[in-house]
């Protein structure tokens, strides 16, 4: 027997056992789409990460930790343990090695969602995955004192249209413990989706963050001063202090010298990161995650393979007749040993056939409910490099659990193949 006839053999043993094989097939292929979708949603969502912010060179705040500044001035979580005066940060601004600046100021809510004081220099120098601009899917930036601007998700979860009023909550929360209703906003503009936390804020000016606190002492409405909205514009809302800067520098060798002048800054403590190496000192954090979900694909993998094995081993004891007679036409125990190991690798590679199928089928079908709901793009794209080599490894291994069948067979002999048990 060559080799081509063994594999014919296994294809036509196989598909005389449609019911079990069909089974096994697409426990196989179930196992395969599982482990190549959590691969791309583990690849994904780290370059998705990585994309949150691009084109800023610096990001400073007041002196704390790296991770910590980038979580509140990026990600909008948490708060941060002290301020920048406003006039640290003009001296910022005025150094001659930087080309822009954008001020951020943090703190306040709106039904659950971070409301961002800024300037319109926002829109212009915010850049997120290949240092993509910011874009409007409806209106403009903030024009009037009470305008704000919407990410995406901010628009769709409440169902906002320009226009529409809005009443900013002091503090964080799904409510706020206390509203500033008596200075209203109006919504101005809505941002295109990014898949960036930009979606999930509400945009206001630097002054309205000073305007809604200006009767305001200790996160509290000072007793008896009521300042209408009329009369706050009439004001001086110059701010005292801001959350955190987004710089950009004139070159990246500019950055350095900047990063270390800011943080031995003598005034008052300060924290200057590069994006980038905090970016992975947070995923770094998440390592753990990480290789837990890799550990999920292995297991997930190696289920589907141990129940291949246990079928072609359960039938085993079935096929000692047909075994026999393969004995008895001139097949050689290594014969046996080759049509068990090819059943199992035309089975594996079926299965990872399958199991690649099934898996853009369903990329297709949750890639609108992942993009609108986590704001997670997964592209669909040809197989990398990385999901071919996991195939691969996926058919070694069938043909490897194959092998422990492989060598029963091969163990079987003649006379017990023709011999009838009682």
């Amino acid at each position: 027997m060559r080799g081509a006839p063994i594999l014919g053999l296994a294809v036509k043993s196989l598909l005389n056992r449609r019911a079990t094989v069909g089974l096994t097939l697409l426990a196989l292929a179930v196992s395969v789409t599982l482990v190549l979708g959590v691969e791309k949603l583990r690849t994904e969502a780290k370059a998705s990460f990585a994309a949150t912010i691009s084109g800023t060179d610096l990001i400073v705040g007041a002196r704390s930790g790296s991770v910590q500044l980038l979580l509140y001035s990026v990600f909008r979580i948490g708060n941060a343990t002290n301020n920048i005066s406003w006039q640290s940060y003009q001296e910022i601004a005025a150094r001659p090695d930087v080309a822009w600046t954008v001020p951020l100021s943090l703190g306040d809510s709106h039904r659950g969602f971070r409301v961002l004081g800024t300037t319109g220099d926002y829109f212009h120098h915010y850049r997120y995955g290949r240092k993509k601009p910011l874009t409007f899917s409806a209106g403009e930036p903030f024009t009037d004192l009470f305008d704000a601007v919407l990410g995406a998700e901010v628009a769709r979860a409440l169902g906002y249209k320009l226009g529409d009023p809005l009443v900013v909550a002091h503090g964080l929360g799904a409510e706020g413990f206390s509203n500033h209703k008596d200075k209203p906003f109006r919504v101005a503009g809505i941002l295109a989706r990014t898949g960036t936390p930009v979606d999930r804020t509400v945009h206001v000016s630097l002054q309205a963050i000073e305007a809604i606190h200006v009767d305001w002492k200790s996160g509290a409405p000072v007793p008896g001063m009521r300042v209408t909205a009329d009369q706050v514009r009439r004001m001086d809302l110059t701010p005292r202090a801001i959350t955190a800067v987004l710089v950009g520098a004139k070159s990246r060798f500019a950055a350095f010298t900047l990063q270390r002048a800011i943080n031995e800054y003598r005034p008052e403590p300060l924290l200057a990161v590069l994006p980038g190496v905090a970016l992975q000192e947070l995923w770094d954090l998440m390592g753990t995650a990480e290789a837990a979900l890799a550990a999920i694909s292995v297991a997930v993998v190696a289920a589907g393979l141990l129940g291949m094995m246990i079928m072609m081993l359960a039938g085993l004891n079935e096929r000692r007749r047909e075994m026999a007679i393969l004995r008895s036409v001139g097949a050689r125990p290594l014969h046996l040993f080759a049509l068990l190991v090819s059943e199992a690798a035309v089975l594996t590679m079926a299965g990872a056939a399958a199991g690649l199928g099934l898996f853009y089928a369903a990329l297709a079908a949750f890639r609108p409910v992942l993009d609108s709901r986590f704001g997670l793009f997964l592209e669909i794209s040809a197989p990398t490099a990385h999901d071919l080599a996991i195939l691969g490894a996926v058919v070694l291994a069938g043909v490897l659990a194959g092998a422990v069948p492989a060598l029963g067979a091969y163990r079987q002999s003649l006379a017990d193949g023709m011999t009838v048990k009682l």
